[in-house]
């Protein structure tokens, strides 16, 4: 994770939780002659050897002074991906719904619907969601799955998919309905504080099984989204295969692998966000991600 303390100021650290502290590896690896990278984008792009490096950290002596409680730290944006491959209409719920709110076509993709996210749009937990009225007033919300990928992936097979991958955490697809242009999402989903990442990346080996997990998401405390990855029409594996097939997948990059059904387009009436509201995206084994709704006339 990428936190903050009282006494570290503003600057982000790089920890990981363990024991149920967060412990700051660039201080134990300062105190154990080591060297770590200092950020999680760093960390994920130097592969294995980093991770097993803190791992043999974690192992030995932990000095005072670098682990902190839980209640003492505040979870940062992990880092800035280089880019964010969005996947639409991959929970066959949300397809129903989609073609019934948004105009979709009804039958099942034959394959994955992509489309991109700029790092711009990325924010944090904690950080605002931007609500600007002269642009929509249809700002709607989507809990996802992200996937980390943590090595080079360019024409991979479904079977070397998971090889490619650093770990897991959450995106909120936040997308402005009103603003999509002739059928093109990417200003719609594109804009800045649209994809609120975090609040942790769990590595892979942490979850076993990435095809299981319940995720859902709840606006003022009020459930709007239920489901689990099972229930994804294309699984990882397969994203992952398909991406790659013409588009290198780089460490650091993230796959958001879609949305349930219950999103605020597909209610009746149809619900949207607005400035005040509060939005928790929550994904078994990672957390909760929770970001507040700003006006940003």
């Amino acid at each position: 994770m990428t936190f903050t303390t009282p006494a570290a100021g503003v600057l982000p650290r790089l920890g990981v939780e363990a024991d149920g502290l967060v412990h700051d590896l660039p201080a134990l690896a300062d105190r154990a002659g080591a060297s770590l990278p200092p950020d999680l984008l760093s960390f994920v792009q130097a592969g294995p050897a980093a991770l097993e490096a803190a791992r043999r950290l974690l192992d030995g002596p932990r000095p005072a002074g670098a682990a902190h409680r839980l209640d003492e730290v505040t979870p940062c944006l992990p880092y800035r991906p280089g880019k964010i491959i969005g996947v639409g209409l991959n929970y066959v719920e949300h397809v129903a719904e989609s073609s019934r709110s948004l105009d979709t076509d009804e039958d099942l993709p034959p394959r994955p619907v992509l489309f991109g996210k700029p790092a711009t749009a990325v924010t944090g937990p904690g950080r605002p969601v931007l609500h600007n009225a002269d642009l929509t007033t249809q700002l709607d919300w989507e809990c996802e799955l992200a996937v980390v990928i943590g090595r080079t992936a360019f024409r991979v097979s479904e079977e070397e998919a998971y090889a490619h991958v650093f770990g897991y955490s959450i995106l909120n697809d936040i997308s402005a309905r009103d603003q999509r242009r002739s059928g093109q999402w990417f200003f719609s989903k594109g804009q800045d504080s649209y994809a609120p990442f975090g609040p942790v990346v769990v590595t892979r080996d942490a979850i076993p099984d990435p095809m299981a997990l319940d995720l859902s998401l709840r606006v003022n405390g009020v459930m709007k989204q239920k489901s689990n990855t099972r229930h994804m029409l294309f699984p990882i594996a397969r994203l992952i295969a398909d991406i790659s097939s013409g588009m290198t997948l780089e460490p650091g990059d993230v796959i958001a692998t879609g949305s349930p059904s219950g999103v605020g387009a597909g209610m009746v009436p149809p619900q949207y966000l607005v400035p005040g509201d509060t939005v928790e995206a929550t994904v078994e084994r990672i957390g909760t991600l929770t970001n507040p709704v700003v006006d940003a006339r």
